[in-house]
Parts: C-alpha cells; structure tokens; sequence
C-alpha cells in the first residue's frame, strides 16, 4: 500500500470526548471517526485490525467445533417477552417499531433467537452437543457512551452458544470455550485475568469474565494474593464477621431531630456528630413488583447485581426523587425504614449488629436517632448485598483482598434451562420424555479488543502495535521524494518486502519527514525502515516500534536486506504497560 493512497487522516490533536488514549490514538491515528456519541465509522487502519482480531476470534472457536452461523440483527419483541427479558433489559434496548405497529429491539444479544432457532431444529439427544456462534454487530442504548469503541451503542461481537442433553456436556463445552478464550487473549499479546463474575440479565447458574487489564477499565477486580481467588466485586460475596457498633448498649427512645439540608451520609455524621457506622443508609428501587428499600450501613456501598439477584429481578433501578416523592412525599435524602410499613425492605447483614442507629425521619428535613431494628422498624428479607473493595477478607481463605481494573473482553455462562424452559425448546431424551435444552452462551467483545490493547500498548508518540493485530507490519519510510536514488531504493525495499509477502506501507508522501516519523509512530508500524541519509554509505535505517534504538543496515541487495528485516521480525516482542 503507498501511503500517497492510503486513506489515512491523521490528527494533530485529541479529539474533546477523547477520555482514555486508545480513544485519543484511535481517532488521531486515523482508524476510526465519531459518527454520534457510541457509533463509529472503521477506516482503512481500522478496518484491517478489526479483521485480524475477528480471525483470530472466529479461529478459535472453529478449532474446538463451534460452527459459524448469522442470526437478524432485528428481533421480535414476542420472543425477549416469553422469557422476560423484554422488561429486564428496560432502556438499555433499542426499541422500535414497524408499519404495522409490531415492536422490534436491535439486539443486544441473541440468546432468544439461537433459541427460537433451535426450538425448531433440534428434536433428538442423538443431535446434540451443537454449538454455533457469529460475528457481528450489536445494539445497546447505553446512558452515558464514552471511552471510544469501549462503551459504545453499536459495537462487534461474537457471541455463541451451546445446547446440551446433560451438564456434564454443558461443562466440557464450557471449558473448551475457556481455553479458546486464553488462547485469544494470548494470541492478541493482553495481559488478563480470569474471574467469577456476576450473571446479571443474561442469566445462569456460573459466569467468568475476560478481563484485560487496565488501569481505566471498568471492571473491578478483587483478588487474593494469598490463595489465588480472582473475582469481579459485583460478585464477590462478604464472608467476614460483622462489625458490632452499639450492640452493648441500652435501646434508647426513638426520636425525631432536625436535620436541615443534610441528607448525605457524611453530612448526617458530621451534623449530628455521629460515626458512619452507626447510620443505616437507605435506597429505593423500583422493580417488577413495585418499590424495594435496601439497607446497609452507612459507609458501606451497596452491590446491586447482588440484589437485583437476591430479589430475582433485573429490571431493578434506582428509584427517581420523582417517584421517592409520589410514593412517600419525602424527599429522598429523607427517606427511611421507620414507618414504611408498606414498601418491601431487604437490608444487608450489618444493619442486625447496629443499636440506636440513625436512619431517615421520613419527614423533610429530620432524622430519627436511636432506631431499633424490630422494635421501630422490620426488615424482610436478609442479605449480603455489600460491595466488597480491596482490604476486605478474601471469602475463601481471610486474607485482605486486592483491587485492580481490567476490561471485559469475553464472558462465559451456563445458563442451564432459563431460556429452553421459557420457550418450550424440548427435546426428546433416550427413554422418549421431552426434556428442556441445557444451554450456555459464550461473548467475546471483538471492536472493544482493539481498544483494550491499545491501552496495554502504547506511548506518548502513538499505538505500539503486537504483530498479530498491526494493520501493516513494515513502513517504507523515504525521507525526501525529490531524491531520486531514495525514491528508487524504497520502490526496491518495498517490492521486495511484497513479494516476500509481507504487509508493508511505503510512504511516498511529499511531506516532510517530520510528519512521516510522527505519522509511523502514531499510528503503530511495528518496524519502520528509513531510506535518507544513510544511504550514501550503501545503509538504510531500522527502527523497532517498541525501543529507541536505530540500526543500520546494508542495501546490498534487497534479497538479503529482507531477510534481515523477517529476523527482526521474529524478535519483535512490545512489553504491555500492565
């Protein structure tokens, strides 16, 4: 490819949204372009990453027998309402609407199609294992898009999935789907982590997530040094002793104090001069079933795919001050357990081993102090709904827990019979009985694969492309088109490096070097070979994209200075910045 046709505009600056430097060096080194907010053309540059991880991606899952299909991006709102997904996933769905009225969503996955699918192609235990997956686009109305091609509205994805007249078979695939999935993370040079995940809407009994790390990831890891636990917080459950705060004291009469315009739970503290964990903190959600009070002490968080799965809903949301008003006409820094005798309270392990606590006044501007459990208010359901963070007690061994970042790239997940049973997909089993499908489903994320190594692989000049995913491995770079025997050494370096069949750009551009260097480095050539000066003592100049360093090299003839250049090659090995 030359450069003089290379559709290739690169930028000076950052883009203003640009948050994170794989959206920076995206956009600048001229792989992809904004279309909205979360939507994004793929250029030229773009375009050939995207295909190498795509390969990489559809390979390893042809290698253990997963066959390639292409289900609508399209889908029929009666199949996400048989299983309940349609109100699950709420306004994350691109929802719409026909001629005739009919609602559609774009689909965010197609766990209901494969379904749907299959319901109607598999009858026997004699056709099963089958697991099929595509490549394709996918459709989420995320609140916030930011960070790129990390958290978009549109982005690629293989997803896949797996039927099953056993668990037993439903395991052998599910592991042969994790090894496929270190494979690629290998394959695509990211330093990651495996670890047990939370199911959230998609469902199942057992998850794991992919996760390339990255210090401006958004998911959180919780590890343990000590006997190797790997966990997402989301999913990691509190198995320490819980803090008693108050519990040998007397109960003391419940009151009602003033607390104007405090309604934090700093605030509270400080006004009334209390510790943090003597406050029970309280917050509203609003689910299938109506309006939820959750619970937990005051300087704790609460995880919510813990109680979305404790309350069996995943259309659970944080209720607005609209509705807190409506339902209780409080506003809701206000609100608390004392007297909300109609609404469903579940509270978190540490609120028992709190006495005389401080909660909401359920009046504007107040507090109650010395609120008791069961005597001034009831709880019905207990949980762990705590969000663990680093310094928390590992829950298999004790040892305090660690914190770091990464990026979701795959996720696995037994599903077993949620949708099968939902959608009477049956078989019929050895002895004649209709069974339900054990099912799983297997995502790997392959536009946001391209951000995420860019993260681990970059420096203040540009991307440092791994071999594997670079969009050309070689730049022919002449210093100065109006010299005639540099332009007709680079012609023979670069038809040379063709026909050796290599991936190489020449940059025949009437720019001046400056721009080219910046633009290799920008951009990511793993090995960049400059034709200028040095060519008068028979020499041209070999640069590694991952060192400093510059060597120079004979252009006796370009057989041998290939070779040269497939060694170098070989040794090319950028170390990730994780």
């Amino acid at each position: 490819m030359r450069f003089s046709k290379l559709f290739a505009p690169t930028l000076k600056e950052a883009p203003s949204d640009a948050e994170i430097k794989s959206h920076e060096y995206l956009v600048r080194g001229a792989f992809i372009r904004k279309v909205t907010a979360g939507v994004f053309n793929y250029l030229p540059l773009g375009k050939r990453v995207l295909d190498k991880i795509w390969r990489i991606v559809k390979e390893e899952m042809d290698n253990i027998g997963a066959q390639e299909i292409l289900m609508p991006i399209i889908q029929p709102a009666e199949l996400w309402k048989m299983t309940g997904r349609w109100d699950d996933y709420g306004p994350t769905m691109m929802k719409l609407y026909d001629r005739h009225g009919r609602e559609f969503t774009l689909g965010p996955t197609h766990e209901e199609v494969v379904t749907f699918l299959m319901k109607n192609e598999l009858s026997s235990y004699k056709q099963l294992p089958v697991t099929v997956y595509q490549i394709a686009n996918k459709y989420r109305d995320e609140l916030r898009p930011r960070y790129g091609l990390l958290r978009g509205r549109e982005f690629v994805m293989k997803d896949a999935y797996s039927f099953h007249s056993s668990w037993e078979s439903l395991d052998e695939v599910y592991q042969d789907m994790r090894k496929a999935y270190k494979k690629i993370m290998e394959r695509t040079s990211l330093r990651y982590l495996v670890i047990e995940a939370a199911s959230g809407a998609i469902g199942g009994n057992q998850s794991h997530e992919f996760v390339s790390l990255a210090p401006i990831g958004e998911s959180n890891v919780l590890y343990c040094e000590k006997c190797g636990y790997q966990a997402s917080d989301e999913r990691t459950p509190y198995k320490g002793e819980y803090e008693k705060v108050g519990m040998d004291e007397e109960e003391k009469e419940l009151e009602r104090v003033a607390t104007p315009n405090v309604k934090t739970v700093e605030q509270v503290a400080d006004f009334l001069g209390v510790d943090k964990k003597r406050i029970v903190k309280s917050l509203l959600y609003v689910g299938r079933k109506g309006m939820v009070m959750a619970l937990i002490r005051g300087e704790l968080e609460i995880n919510e795919e813990k109680l979305k799965e404790v309350l069996k809903d995943q259309s659970l949301r944080m209720a607005t001050p609209e509705e807190v008003l409506e339902k209780f006409g409080v506003p809701i820094g206000f609100i608390g357990p004392v007297g909300a005798d109609d609404v469903y309270i579940v509270a978190d392990h540490s609120v028992k081993y709190i006495k005389n606590a401080v909660v909401g006044g359920m009046k504007e501007d107040t507090h109650y102090i010395n609120a008791n459990l069961d005597r001034d208010f009831k709880v019905d359901e207990w949980a762990d709904i705590r969000m663990l963070k680093e310094g928390d007690p590992c829950p298999v061994c004790g040892a305090p827990l660690k914190a770091t970042k990464g990026i979701e790239l795959g996720h696995v997940f037994k599903l077993g019979t949620k949708y099968s049973e939902a959608m009477k997909a049956y078989y019929m089993d050895e002895k004649g009985e209709l069974k339900p499908f054990i099912m799983g489903c297997y995502g790997w994320g392959v536009s946001r694969t391209m951000a995420a190594i860019v993260e681990q692989y970059h420096d203040d000049k540009g991307i440092i492309w791994p071999l594997s995913v670079a969009p050309f491995t070689y730049i022919v770079t002449v210093v100065n088109m109006n010299k005639k025997e540099q332009v007709e050494a680079g012609e023979k370096i670069y038809k040379a490096l063709l026909e050796a069949g290599e991936e190489v750009v020449i940059d025949d551009r009437q720019v001046t070097p400056g721009i080219k260097f910046n633009d290799a480095d920008l951009i990511g050539f793993p090995i960049r070979i400059t034709v200028g000066k040095a060519l008068k003592e028979g020499k041209v100049e070999v640069k590694m994209r991952n060192s400093s360093e510059r060597v120079k090299v004979d252009f006796e003839d370009e057989g041998k200075l290939v070779k040269v250049l497939k060694e170098m090659k070989e040794s090319y090995k950028p170390k990730p910045k994780v």
